[in-house]
């Protein structure tokens, strides 16, 4: 189990953001730090999960090997006979053996290695966490590893892992089994953490809860109850009836433990999944009901989603509510996403400590047993 020996201190995987690259230019930073940056800036720039998956692959199959094997291999030509590695991977391990940048590497620097935005640094340099992220436990690309190791990388203090919950069969939601199988893989990650000097880094337990019709949620409550924090989402009967979507919302905020009303309209405004409209209800009762209770609306960082619409943003900001911006990456590179909702609500004017993501673990943690 991956837990002491693999929580290590490797190449920063978000660095270099942006800079521009010289092909020919040397590299030293070997070929499975290479590998997953490529993976990383694929996920950025939202390319097709099979590109990525060859890279994360590749990287995996060769962690650990020792270089002079590698590079009997590169010279003899049988780099892509190793399992998991292909011939335009066993090319960047090639190159990156020989101490020249690989050639894909640079490429993906100059295609998606640039700013994501032009705003949201400040507020960027603020932000100590993400609060909603998913592994390959339910539908997300990487395993829960990969996405702490990347988090951490990053700069981030902590994230929440908020993996589905069972009613999302699609998704692969987790039953109580399974997530209660997820809460010891998590403390065992922590275990390694806590071993590594200087991390500074925590891998907290979280769930993206699917709000049931009655405003229910779809999880045992006393496993709930056991979570760092509780995201709740509204992913089925999205085009119900306004009044009855209101209540149910309402009654979510109002009687359960969440802490962060997940994506709340739904909508999609591009991608391959396509477009869909958002959902009707009223806005200003479910704000109202936020700030009552303490429960965040979160700003949804994913570019496809733009959600909550700017008007709604404004409309929660003068409500009195809090806010997270999360990313809700399904894949390591969609960690960095964290700018595009950044620069959403500094054009808004939200304050920074009205954004719960900003603040220290212990009070971000405090805050969300208030509503176990």
């Amino acid at each position: 189990m991956w837990v002491h020996q693999v929580w290590r201190k490797n190449t920063r995987e978000g660095s270099g953001k942006g800079r521009r690259v010289n092909d020919d230019e040397t590299y030293s930073d070997g070929p499975v730090a290479a590998l997953r940056r490529i993976a990383f800036l694929l996920e950025r720039g939202l390319q097709d999960s099979y590109r990525v998956k060859a890279y994360r692959t590749a990287a995996a199959a060769i962690s650990g090997s020792d270089p002079d094997s590698l590079r009997v291999a590169a010279a003899n030509g049988t780099l892509a006979k190793l399992d998991g590695v292909g011939p335009s991977t066993a090319e960047v391990i090639a190159e990156a053996l020989e101490g020249r940048r690989p050639a894909r590497l640079a490429a993906a620097e100059r295609d998606f290695g640039g700013p994501l935005t032009e705003g949201g640094a400040g507020l960027r340099r603020r932000l100590r966490g993400d609060l909603h992220s998913h592994s390959d436990w339910s539908d997300g690309g990487s395993p829960i590893e990969e996405m702490a190791e990347t988090a951490r990388d990053l700069g981030h203090e902590y994230l929440v892992l908020t993996d589905h919950s069972p009613r999302l069969k699609v998704a692969r939601g987790l039953s109580a089994e399974r997530l209660e199988r997820q809460l010891d893989v998590v403390a065992g990650i922590n275990a390694g953490i806590e071993e590594a000097e200087g991390s500074g880094f925590t891998l907290l337990t979280g769930i993206e809860v699917d709000i049931l019709d009655d405003g229910g949620l779809d999880q045992r409550p006393g496993l709930l109850e056991r979570l760092d924090v509780r995201v709740a989402s509204v992913h089925s009967k999205l085009s119900m009836d306004a009044a009855a979507m209101t209540r149910r919302m309402v009654a979510a905020v109002s009687k359960t433990p969440m802490n962060v009303l997940g994506h709340c309209t739904g909508r999609l405004v591009m991608g391959g999944r396509g477009t869909r409209p958002e959902s009707k209800f009223d806005a200003r009762a479910v704000f109202e009901a936020c700030a009552e209770h303490g429960v965040a609306v979160e700003i949804n960082s994913r570019p496809e989603r733009r959600d909550p619409p700017s008007r709604l943003i404004e409309l929660a900001r003068d409500t009195g509510c809090l806010f997270s911006i999360d990313t809700d990456a399904h894949a390591p590179g969609q960690l960095d996403f964290l700018v595009l909702g950044c620069e959403r609500a500094e054009a808004a004017g939200i304050d920074a400590d009205r954004i719960v993501n900003t603040w220290p673990r212990e009070r971000l943690l405090s805050w969300a047993a208030a509503r176990r």
